[in-house]
This record gives C-alpha cells, structure tokens and sequence, in this order.
C-alpha cells in the first residue's frame, strides 16, 4: 500500500484565442489580479488549428498561451476555470465570446486542460469542471494523445509548455519538492 501524501504544486497556465487586442489587455490586467504575475507569453500565432470558434468569435483569430509565476494546487483548476469563465462571459456581446480563455496546468508528467465538457477521457473535478490529461512529456518532449488539440502539438505550444515545465521544475527544486 502506497503512503498518502499531498501532490506537489503544479504551474497555472492559459490558452487564449481572441481577435480584439484591448479585451486582450483587459483581461491580462484581471488574470494578473487574481493568479498573480505572468512570468512566461508565447509567440502569437494565427488560429488557424479549425474554424470551432469562428462562428461565435468571427475570422482571423489569433491564440497565444501565458503563464503564471505563483504556483497553484491542483485542485484549484476547478475554480480557475469557473473564474476564466466569468471573464468570458464579461467580455461577450449579444451572448457571444470576444476571447476564450482556457486555464491548464503544467505538472513534471502532463498538461492538464480544465474544460466544461464530459467525454470519455475526460474526469469530473468540481463545479461543473472536468479535466483532461492533453499531453504527456516523455523523453524530453510532449507526445500526442489521440485526443490532443492540433494547436497543442505545434511548435509554438510545445515551445512554450517546455519552457513551462522548465520554469517548474526549477521552482519545485527551489521549494525543495523534487
């Protein structure tokens, strides 16, 4: 029998998708005021991975991903995703989106995505939450699952969720958890 233990911390990240730069800064100022500094932005690069937001969100989309310096426990992705939720929902006009803003986190074996939807890989967390493993680091890189989004996979994602996962791992030794 294993011993039970408290998991280690884990890095908050976010997947955004937007068109309109001032909702974008807006909503930087309200991420910072609630998880605290942003301490990594990737490249900003068309979102051009499908068309599932351009009905809601209109053409020429653009996605990026950022991280947070604080780290957070993992139970706390339920929360954070009902909170990038009312930001969302703040920014709609006429019931529709102008950003999408998807909180995950970062842990030495996996990225977690926090979503609203059940499906079959998907666990029930709280509040209406599920989770989802959608990559796994082996081997010095990130492998794809088959249910792994298109945009994880690029270069840009898997550029930044190393650098994350780097950052981490630092923090963790930092903290003596490794």
């Amino acid at each position: 029998m294993g011993t039970i233990g408290l998991p280690k911390k884990v890095k908050l990240f976010c997947g955004i998708v937007f068109s309109n730069e001032e909702i974008k800064q807006k909503s930087f100022i309200i991420l910072e005021e609630k998880f605290g500094q942003i301490d990594l932005l990737s490249d900003i690069v068309p979102f051009d991975f499908s068309n599932y937001y351009n009905s809601e969100m209109g053409d020429n989309l653009k996605r990026f991903w950022i991280s947070f310096e604080r780290l957070i426990s993992a139970t706390d992705i339920a929360e954070t995703k009902v909170f990038t939720n009312s930001i969302e929902d703040g920014f709609a006009t006429n019931g529709k989106r102008q950003i999408n803003i998807d909180p995950g986190y970062i842990t030495p074996a996996s990225v977690i995505l926090a979503t609203t939807k059940d499906y079959s890989h998907r666990i029930y967390l709280d509040k209406g939450i599920y989770g989802e493993v959608t990559t796994i680091y082996q081997k010095n890189e990130y492998i794809k699952l088959p249910w792994s989004y298109p945009d994880y996979l690029s270069t840009t994602a898997t550029n930044f969720l190393l650098k994350a996962r780097a950052d981490l791992m630092r923090q963790l030794k930092e903290l003596q958890c490794l």
